[in-house]
């Protein structure tokens, strides 16, 4: 079977979870022999062999994001000549996979890494592309041959965002984790260079700077730590100037009252991103949206215990008392994900922040739990498998 992937995110230009899931994904299915994976990709150029990159349209220069986006999928979609099902991940692809399927008369299927409805502060960021992109993805998905979800929580997303979908047609496929690649890695060393004290408690963050990510939330909370404790940031890519400014002002705020805040805002090698978790005692994820979350599976299968919001698929990966701790909230139901009550979320955050470097053995426990469950419920050779389940059956239908 020719499988064409479409995407924008791959390597070497990965800066969320759907490129990493792209990228895994890819290279599970190729080390089967019953597979031809094509990856076609948003970008500059890349030697990697059945990996086509389609760069932006001159004609599209200075014109929205978004428009040119759509630019780049008549591309991909007119390079899909001669696949039997086309596979295309985020709203910035699912237009070339929509294309794509139309004119070649094969099925298409995306996989809902997240959802425009549950993003409204992209307005900020694509103004009325905004529009464009929420027409895009709500067409593709009302039009798609099957529709993947990472998590049972984002299959429960997409059926209120878009019920035109038939339920049928949505089926849950986590993420996975490669946990060869995400392992504990002892280097002190490279944790002092990045100015973190290996011997000192450690509450480590890893994300970009987006409304979703709840990374403000995190750094209110953060003031109300022990003071031994240090906030590791390994935050950049800020979606907004306005976002950017309000996170760096709130840094500012907290290094005016506690020493030991360390914010490493360029994309480090993953050799390093795993030395400074290995370095730290607790990973958190505030996210007020979160499909599933790769980044809590990354930190588990670096033996890391989990502190992080219980929303979107998040409960899914994080087992309350046994691998990490959730964090209850109750949220606005506008689509921004927004707590009803903001302090109270905060002082949740921060009390299980506190709970958790309270008792650095159990921590560990908790981390060495974690590890055990992303290797044994999350491997990519098992989602590559189920992910060809369905490929088979919407071919055969």
């Amino acid at each position: 079977m020719r499988i064409d992937l479409l995407t924008k995110e791959y390597p070497p230009t990965i800066y969320g979870g759907a490129g990493v899931h792209v990228a895994e994904l890819t290279r599970a299915l190729r080390a089967r022999d019953d597979t031809d994976v094509r990856v076609h990709a948003f970008g500059g150029p890349r030697d990697e062999e059945g990996t086509t990159s389609h760069p932006d349209l001159p004609e599209l220069e200075g014109t929205n994001a978004a428009l040119s986006t759509l630019g780049v999928d008549l591309t991909m979609a007119a390079a899909c000549a001669g696949a039997d099902l086309v596979h295309s991940h985020t709203w910035y692809a699912n237009f070339a996979g929509h294309v794509a399927g139309l004119l070649e008369g094969v099925p298409h299927v995306l996989s809902a890494h997240s959802l425009e409805p549950m993003r409204p502060w992209k307005a900020e960021q694509l103004g009325g592309g905004y529009r464009l992109s929420s027409w895009v993805e709500r067409t593709a998905y009302e039009g798609a041959a099957a529709v993947i979800a990472v998590s049972a929580g984002m299959r429960e997303d997409i059926l209120r965002s878009y019920p035109g979908v038939d339920p049928a047609k949505v089926l849950v496929v986590h993420n996975g984790i490669d946990a060869e690649l995400w392992r504990p890695n002892d280097a002190p060393d490279v944790a002092r260079r990045h100015g973190i004290d290996p011997d000192r408690p450690a509450v480590v963050f890893v994300g970009r700077i987006t409304r979703q990510k709840g990374l403000p939330y995190l750094l209110r909370a953060a003031a109300q730590l022990p003071p031994e404790v240090q906030l590791v940031l390994l935050a950049g890519a800020p979606d907004t100037p306005e976002i950017k400014a309000e996170v760096e002002g709130l840094v500012e705020d907290l290094r005016a009252e506690r020493d030991g805040v360390v914010w490493i805002s360029e994309m480090l090698p993953r050799d390093e991103v795993t030395a400074v978790l290995s370095a730290s005692s607790v990973f958190v994820c505030p996210s007020v949206y979160e499909p599933l979350g790769i980044v809590n599976l990354e930190a588990m299968a670096c033996e890391l215990p989990v502190v992080a919001t219980a929303t979107g698929g998040i409960p899914e990966v994080v087992v309350d008392g046994e691998t990490g701790w959730l964090v209850p909230i109750e949220q606005v139901q506008d689509g921004t994900g927004t707590p009803v009550d903001e302090e109270r979320f905060v002082a949740d955050l921060a009390a299980a922040l506190t709970d958790a470097v309270s008792d650095l053995d159990r921590a560990a426990r908790f981390g060495a739990a974690g590890r055990r469950r992303a290797v044994e419920s999350f491997s990519w050779g098992s989602i590559a498998e189920r992910t060809l389940e369905v490929y088979r059956r919407v071919v055969a239908s």
